[in-house]
């Protein structure tokens, strides 16, 4: 059986980058004993997702550089150890910090930098800058090429994030995060996975960490087998609140054979009938009743 090991890093942060790259490294050893394929952070692992009651220019000096010696550490070990690593961070970026993931195949090659695009400009993350756009790389893993792409917490409220992923063929989409992960955010992640035939991997903060409470999760998108009656449960894990490595393993046999035969993702699209979507003058939000002001 052809099956990716998804170690999902649910842990709390330190104080420091010096602790929090020194606990992600014990941990990224721990997930590889475990025998994970690919490790996932939860969201701005860096600095531990502080930029809440804080001064601005406080945590934006916390903002490090793609190329720094911390995401180089991580980089060094996905090689050391033959896994892939999904490390985040607070990135320092020309006039104010992005919200970052760095994704490195198993051999310690830099695969994309991902920017988070919706950003939650109805609070502090309105002092970030936004990405540009939504990445799919052939990441190389242990069980061989597998078209992985990203989004992070805010953009999992947008169905286009996932939708342009599974677009550019992404078979897995890694989500950090950091917010509570109740059962409509759940149901978003599960719904994005079942209409786009396509396994999401979120990794969240533990529930010791403010205003998280684990439950970190990986649905893998099929819903229906020819062997049963009914459709299964696309949830092949759902983590506590407590700290911890949660393993899932994903069958990349079964999700290819699904995405060949069934009726989700592209298959029936009629993408001349959705012109609305990208229109920009359609500002002003829709009320009640289907009526607009």
């Amino acid at each position: 059986m052809n099956r990716l090991k998804i170690a999902l890093l649910q842990i709390a942060p330190g104080g420091t980058l010096q602790e929090n790259l020194e606990k992600g490294i014990r941990y990224c050893r721990m997930a590889k004993e475990k025998g994970a394929d690919l490790a996932l952070f939860p969201e701005m692992w860096s600095n531990g997702y502080r930029i809440y009651d804080r001064p601005v220019d406080e945590w934006k000096a916390e903002a490090i550089a793609v190329d720094s010696d911390f995401v180089h550490a991580f980089g060094r070990l996905a090689g050391e150890h033959q896994m892939a690593i999904g490390i985040t961070l607070l990135e320092k970026y020309e006039n104010a910090p992005r919200n970052s993931l760095v994704l490195f195949d198993r051999f310690g090659d830099r695969k994309f930098v991902y920017a988070k695009v919706h950003t939650c400009d109805f609070d502090v993350e309105r002092n970030l800058t936004p990405g540009e756009d939504f990445y799919v790389t052939a990441l190389d893993t242990a069980c061989g090429k597998v078209k992985v792409g990203a989004m992070i917490c805010y953009d999992r409220e947008f169905p286009e994030s996932a939708r342009i992923l599974m677009l550019k063929g992404a078979e897995l989409i890694l989500v950090p995060n950091a917010c509570p992960m109740e059962i409509n955010r759940l149901s978003q992640l599960r719904a994005r996975a079942y209409e786009n035939m396509t396994a999401i991997a979120t990794c969240n903060y533990p529930a010791t960490v403010p205003d998280c409470n684990g439950a970190s999760s990986v649905f893998d998108g099929v819903a229906y087998l020819p062997e049963l009656n009914d459709s299964r449960n696309t949830c092949i894990l759902q983590a506590n609140g407590e700290e911890g490595i949660y393993l899932a393993e994903l069958d990349l046999e079964q999700l290819r054979r699904y995405r060949s035969s069934e009726v989700h993702g592209n298959a029936y699209r009629r993408p001349k009938k959705y012109g609305l979507l990208t229109d920009t003058k359609i500002d002003q939000p829709f009320l009640r009743d289907g009526y607009r002001e």
